[in-house]
């Protein structure tokens, strides 16, 4: 195994906060594209999330028809009046939401459903979303997140063999735990003629949980930050998925992996749908880095806590704050 030093892992896993930009960000002509039935899947979904800390999925096995419902169910509900939407909200924070993001001020373009998956957190605000709605809308919505819960474990055991941990259940089991505080996210953002430089859909951050699975329309708004602080879109893609490394895999892997800042930015004429399953760990869980990833001359780069302990201070801090700090044994002065 290659031991990197303290200094260059640190170089590597920190870049300089993404830059504001004035002009359309450019294309990601070179996304990365795994092919879940290429035997060779397990090494690029390394690399990616190395290199990218995303990457986009296709033969991922789940029907276009499932898919399509669950979208068609949620464009249905935002399409309702406000004063009926308004009954599933304001979100605790699940339920309803609209340009208000997270009690800190964050604003956006876009209006949310925040669905918890954890039994241990019932919410009568995403209780009230089905009751507004017909059964096919929850049927649709626990269709989905068996789909996408089940794509997850598979993922996630893709990288432990092309990490080369001899469980390759490593990551996946943490799922597989019936308290996982996983959390499903439908994200709309209607279109918005006057657009100006500052206005966002949903500002700049990186994701706790482990992993993100994002599918959405097709319609562009989706931008990552590369490891030099530039933006770039990613193209549309309504039939592929696209994977986030979030900051608990980050720390797990000792900074190997890349939990990757990402925005949206509103369209000017299209509304965009974007459906995401938040791969979390049970509150308990400790996060720390894998000691099977380590070998005796490399230091763990993050202080050991728990996925509760990380979640609640995580979530006192604005979107746009480097919230994967709060692991760091020694975080660097630039880090707000």
């Amino acid at each position: 195994m290659v031991v990197l030093s303290r200094s260059s892992i640190s170089q590597f896993i920190l870049p300089k906060p993404c830059m504001p930009t004035n002009n359309t960000p450019s294309l990601l002509s070179e996304i990365p594209e795994i092919d879940l039935s290429d035997p060779q899947a397990k090494t690029l979904i390394v690399k990616a999330s190395q290199d990218f800390g995303f990457f986009k999925l296709i033969n991922h096995g789940i029907s276009l028809d499932l898919i399509l419902d669950l979208e068609a169910q949620a464009m249905n509900f935002f399409a309702l009046p406000q004063d009926h939407k308004n009954r599933a909200g304001p979100p605790d924070p699940f339920g309803y939401g609209s340009k208000h993001i997270g009690p800190h001020g964050d604003l956006g373009w876009i209006e949310y459903l925040l669905l918890s998956l954890n039994p241990e957190v019932v919410s009568p605000k995403s209780l009230s979303i089905f009751q507004e709605n017909p059964e096919t809308f929850r049927s649709a919505v626990v269709e989905y997140i068996s789909a996408t819960k089940k794509l997850s474990f598979g993922v996630l055991e893709l990288m432990a063999e092309g990490l080369g941990i001899e469980e390759k259940n490593t990551f996946s089991k943490l799922l597989r735990n019936e308290r996982s505080d996983c959390v499903f996210r439908l994200n709309y953002y209607p279109p918005c003629e006057d657009i100006d430089e500052k206005l966002l859909g949903f500002g700049e951050h990186t994701d706790p949980q482990m992993i993100s699975v994002l599918r959405s329309n097709n319609t562009s708004g989706l931008q990552i930050c590369l490891k030099d602080g530039s933006w770039v879109s990613v193209p549309p893609d309504n039939t592929s998925f696209f994977v986030n490394v979030g900051d608990t895999l980050q720390v797990m892997t000792n900074g190997r992996f890349k939990s990757v800042r990402h925005r949206v930015v509103p369209d000017t004429s299209k509304s965009r749908l974007s459906m995401i399953y938040f791969a979390g760990t049970a509150f308990n869980e400790k996060i720390k880095p894998l000691p099977c990833l380590m070998t005796n001359q490399e230091q763990s780069l993050y202080k050991e806590l728990t996925w509760f302990e990380f979640k609640k201070t995580a979530f006192k801090h604005r979107l746009s704050h480097n919230r994967i700090s709060l692991f760091l044994k020694s975080p660097p002065s630039y880090i707000s």
